[in-house]
């Protein structure tokens, strides 16, 4: 019913040839997929860049076998079918989204598309009640499965366990220096800077409404000034820091963030209270700084929390002073 209201065919509607033909579809759309990867791999991870050329490679034997098949069956004329013909056939994520996708969610989705391959043809034979139709599914499951006994192989031959932990650390460094680093950055700005003019704020005015726009307009401001700023002083080609949006993103979302936490309590109307979990805010904010410093940037953790905890109480007193006076 809904294949008819989506102009897709169900696959149990298709026949033998049709069901050859998409499998053939499948193979080549694969390859392609897998030589995408290759190419968006090869500069910084070339190991991994030839296993998936081996897979690409993989795909078009079978692509040739099954065209054979077809050839052998039913002719050379091979019907122009497609998974996206098909209600509920497994789907590909899109080539051009491998620009965003790390070196471990590549990994992943290479083996999601073999697993996501074998498990349909396995189901699909299972539900076929023509013995031929059934036959011609369970080959392509074994093919599928075939697949994944390659990629191990070539895993084995491309990548051995030294080179996989080379291209690990690498993909870590790239992680830490296009999100970690800028994100923290922002969160350290957002948390400290802000401390200033929302506890001025506060305890000038002692009105938790007034003192909750002043933190809003601080946040928003930092995190948009932050985020500009990482994105266009550095367009990630010489140092190697990644994409600018990337970073930009992370720095100013995190500063926004890093104000916005102690400035949210000033929603509640008592004074005393908004300001009391403001100040336990700023500690669990403060702490968590400090965290990510010593998980992601192999900083001490004492020496971070007194860095930390030192400028925030310096801005803190800073900002309550002002206010006070």
């Amino acid at each position: 019913m809904f294949a008819g209201f989506t102009s897709r065919r169900r696959f149990a509607d298709l026949s033998e040839q049709e069901v050859l033909a998409l499998a053939i579809s499948s193979e080549e759309d694969d390859a392609r997929i897998y030589r995408q990867y290759a190419e968006h791999l090869r500069h910084d991870y070339p190991a991994s860049a030839k296993i998936f050329d081996g897979m690409a490679a993989e795909e078009d034997t079978h692509r040739r076998r099954l065209i054979d098949q077809h050839e052998a069956r039913f002719g050379t004329v091979i019907p122009l079918i497609r998974r996206e013909h098909v209600a509920g056939f497994y789907a590909r994520k899109p080539v051009w989204l491998t620009q965003n996708l790390s070196l471990e969610t590549i990994r992943g989705e290479a083996e999601a598309m073999e697993r996501d391959a074998g498990k349909f043809y396995t189901l699909a034979a299972q539900h076929s009640t023509d013995s031929g139709t059934r036959k011609l599914l369970g080959d392509l499951a074994a093919a599928e499965l075939g697949h994944e006994e390659a990629a191990k192989h070539l895993t084995q031959t491309h990548l051995p366990e030294d080179a996989k932990e080379e291209e690990d650390r690498k993909a870590h460094r790239q992680f830490i220096l296009t999100w970690v680093q800028p994100g923290l950055a922002g969160l350290m700005d957002g948390s400290v800077s802000t401390l200033a003019p929302i506890f001025a704020t506060a305890f000038a005015t002692h009105d938790p409404w007034t003192t909750f726009l002043v933190g809003l307009a601080a946040s928003v401001g930092a995190g948009i000034s932050m985020g500009f700023t990482e994105a266009a002083h550095d367009d990630g080609v010489i140092s190697g820091r990644g994409s600018p949006l990337k970073r930009g993103l992370a720095s100013g979302v995190m500063t926004a963030l890093g104000g916005l936490g102690h400035a949210l309590p000033y929603l509640i109307p008592d004074f005393w209270t908004a300001t009391s979990i403001a100040f336990i805010v700023v500690f669990i904010e403060l702490w968590a700084i400090a965290w990510i410093q010593n998980r992601f940037m192999e900083t001490p953790f004492l020496r971070a929390a007194f860095q930390v905890v030192l400028g925030g109480a310096l801005v803190f007193a800073a900002g309550v002073l002002i206010g006070g006076g």
